[in-house]
């Protein structure tokens, strides 16, 4: 990403770029992590977190740490349990998605909608209605039966 390589580290991290992670992590604010550390908190050592991050991520030695599990009530009952990463492990991963995103992007198909930016749900549903529309026949198939059915010990190439 035209990046400045880190002086003796095998993977090119720029501070600048844990330093934007950062940010964008404080802008969304959140709760604190197993740790218990707030983002306030975090900034109470700011200089020396983010450097902490940065050297790990640069040298291959990051390790994220346990995830928080947190449940939220669904609406109809039950829960549905959130994992809540520490501040530091958002910044990390924050770094990682910027890096990834432009790389994995291009290779993506067009109608792959899963956590890609600008892209919901709701977009790869109205792709789906409009496509409905253009035809006026169903397919109907059970797949789960067709897949019982089909030998995956036998799997030979179709040409």
């Amino acid at each position: 990403m035209g990046e400045p390589k880190s002086q003796g580290k095998p993977f090119s991290i720029s501070k600048q770029l844990v330093w934007e992670a950062y940010l964008r992590v404080k802008a969304n604010g959140g709760a604190p992590g197993v740790d218990g550390c707030s983002i306030e908190d975090f900034e109470a050592d700011l200089k020396n977190n983010l450097y902490r991050i940065w050297n790990r991520m640069s040298s291959g030695s990051y390790f994220p740490p346990p995830v928080k599990a947190v449940e939220i009530p669904k609406s109809h009952g039950g829960v549905r349990i959130l994992g809540v990463p520490t501040v530091a492990d958002r910044v990390a991963q924050t770094v990682v998605a910027r890096r990834l995103g432009g790389k994995v992007e291009a290779i993506f198909h067009s109608d792959s909608y899963g956590y890609r930016p600008g892209r919901s749900a709701r977009d790869a549903v109205e792709v789906c209605k409009q496509r409905c529309w253009r035809r006026d026949w169903v397919i109907d198939l059970d797949i789960q039966k067709f897949l019982d059915a089909w030998s995956h010990y036998s799997c030979r190439s179709l040409s």
